[in-house]
């Protein structure tokens, strides 16, 4: 295996709750407000994030969106808080951290001379994300949807995480948790597709599968 390309979510890090995390931020702004309401706060912003992502491809772009997301955070909540403010309590909200097995799995990798790229359906913060995760010295190249105008499952995406990597299809493997995305999106680019199933979830017949990413050095 020449190249390991990498999904982010669900495969190398995990988002914390944020809805306990809004719920304290915002009450030390001087907004109270429960936890069911923080959560259904969140969930509306996630859903209208991922429909909105790739309109982050910059900094302005990203500034910008988490404006929007903020607002809608503020919308759902009803708070009499600036947008400004809101926007603050939900970025310190939003906490990733890497699943444990991962950063010893992406430095045995490495040590095999496997070069690894991250290929994500994300903004331009995901670099910002494996900084502060502590896996961006471990990861020889990131690939993110809003940068690169195309999002898994598009094979282009795919394409040109191998010419970063220096390999062929056939050198390598695509680890991720979505179905369609990751292994549908690996398939269409003659990438042999790993399915990270954390929870157990099935996938489609002929795919490998793994309940943690150790399952790429572990065959």
């Amino acid at each position: 295996m020449r190249a390991a390309l990498l999904d982010a979510l669900g495969t190398l890090v995990e988002l914390e709750r944020p809805w306990p995390h809004l719920v304290a931020e915002l009450g030390a702004r001087g907004a109270t407000v429960s936890e069911d309401e923080a959560k259904r706060a969140m969930l509306a912003e996630m859903a209208y994030y991922k429909a909105n992502h790739d309109d982050a491809s910059d900094v302005a772009g990203l500034e910008d969106l988490r404006r929007r997301c903020a607002e809608v955070v503020r919308g759902e909540l009803g708070v009499d808080l600036p947008v400004a403010e809101v926007e603050a309590a939900m970025l310190a909200a939003i906490r990733f951290r890497p699943y444990p097995e991962v950063p010893g799995v992406l430095r045995a990798l490495r040590d095999r001379g496997t070069r690894l790229v991250v290929v994500s359906n994300w903004d331009v913060s995901l670099h910002d994300v494996l900084e502060q995760t502590g896996l961006a010295p471990l990861i020889d190249a990131v690939v993110t949807s809003a940068e690169f105008g195309a999002a898994k499952p598009d094979p282009a995406i795919f394409a040109h995480a191998l010419e970063l990597a220096g390999a062929r299809a056939t050198d390598a493997v695509h680890a991720g948790d979505d179905v369609e995305a990751d292994v549908h999106g690996a398939r269409a680019a003659g990438i042999e597709p790993v399915l990270v199933a954390r929870d157990g979830e099935p996938g489609p017949e002929g795919v490998r599968r793994i309940p943690t990413l150790e399952g790429l050095i572990r065959r």
